[in-house]
């Protein structure tokens, strides 16, 4: 079943927050996950770099540490948000207000824009984690319970489903959510980004 592009939040089975994404494609299949220290990036690969003429939303910062906050989508979303955080909104407005301005991508396929933002436990014990989704017809932001891990995607799983994550390390988050357990039957895998929190947010990407 092709799904697009997923990603999945939660605790997994260390119950350590996590955030992960993969990139589906049938039409550009030619690019790559690169990480970095506080950021991940879905990019061309080198000699397709004009593909991005061809489609402006096949390159974007997929993921974005921010004040201790990690936020992943599929698309340019993820700076609107994470500049919104920063700037102190509340995780649920910052989601929101963020998915409404920017709305679906105007493509072909009307394809939505999807997001999870998680804060790990603070000083305070708190934690958060929202998923939300923007289609043509819809928009949706729901809170995650602390003790679930969930996916979505562009097509098909348009709602939140609960899924057992089994991976621990940002590798295997990210190797996970790209090929194994429940995202094995999902077709045309191209690249993933995984991170996990374990006192701070360490980050790892998978290239096919």
């Amino acid at each position: 079943m092709y799904l697009g592009r997923i990603l999945s939040i939660g605790l997994n089975k260390n119950l350590n927050p996590y955030v992960a994404y993969r990139v589906s494609s049938r039409s550009f299949p030619n690019r790559m996950a690169k990480d970095f220290e506080n950021e991940a990036a879905i990019i061309p690969k080198e000699g397709f770099e004009k593909d991005i003429f061809e489609n402006p939303y096949i390159a974007y910062n997929c993921l974005k540490i921010v004040e201790n906050v990690a936020i992943i989508t599929n698309g340019s979303h993820t700076d609107v948000i994470a500049d919104k955080i920063a700037l102190g909104m509340n995780i649920k407005d910052a989601l929101t207000l963020s998915l409404l301005a920017m709305e679906y991508e105007k493509d072909d396929y009307n394809t939505p824009r999807i997001a999870g933002v998680v804060r790990p436990k603070n000083e305070n014990n708190d934690y958060e984690a929202y998923i939300g989704i923007v289609t043509h017809e819809k928009i949706l932001v729901e809170k995650i319970e602390e003790n679930t891990a969930v996916y979505i995607s562009t097509y098909e799983q348009q709602s939140p489903e609960i899924i057992d994550f089994n991976a621990s390390t940002p590798k295997e988050t990210a190797e996970f959510i790209i090929n194994k357990g429940k995202f094995e039957e999902f077709t045309n895998p191209v690249a993933s980004v995984g991170a996990v929190f374990n006192e701070k947010w360490d980050i790892s990407s998978v290239n096919l």
